[in-house]
């Protein structure tokens, strides 16, 4: 099975929205292989955002993603990356669509409630900045006996 990142971002979490978005990950049908709520520090999401560190944004986002707690996930599944990114939506909430988690929650570019891993690749880097192997468990998860073929 595939393992995404996914992180419940301080805005949801100041807004008591954990449990509805971890209800919607696990009713996909995506296993918790990893869960934990923590504080971003600076480093870790100097290491997160490498990519962005020198676009404008950047500061606004440094702030944020500090501002407060956040849940970071692990998830696991079939096609486990492509799904979490379809269930959170555009990434601007003006531009996702109603039934995502996007579109039922965010509503700033800047607040938008969950961050998804964009690939497999950057699925596993993520994971590995937020997680030690030891805190990614493995177990025979039995609904995968009625999800898949």
């Amino acid at each position: 099975m595939e393992k995404t990142f996914a992180m419940i971002k301080p805005d949801a979490v100041q807004r008591g929205l954990v449990g509805e978005i971890l209800r919607r990950y696990e009713q996909k049908g995506l296993r918790i292989a990893g869960l934990k709520i923590m504080n971003v520090t600076e480093e870790l999401a100097r290491k997160h955002y490498a990519e962005h560190v020198n676009k404008p944004f950047f500061p606004g986002l440094l702030e944020y993603i500090t501002s407060g707690p956040v849940v970071a996930l692990v998830l696991e599944g079939k096609n486990a990356v492509a799904e979490v990114r379809k269930m959170n939506g555009a990434t601007n909430p003006l531009e996702a669509a109603c039934g995502t988690i996007r579109g039922d929650f965010a509503q700033e570019v800047g607040r938008n409630v969950v961050h998804g891993s964009d690939s497999v690749e950057s699925a596993a880097n993520e994971i590995a900045i937020y997680f030690t192997a030891e805190e990614v468990l493995s177990f025979d998860y039995l609904p995968n006996t009625w999800l898949y073929e």
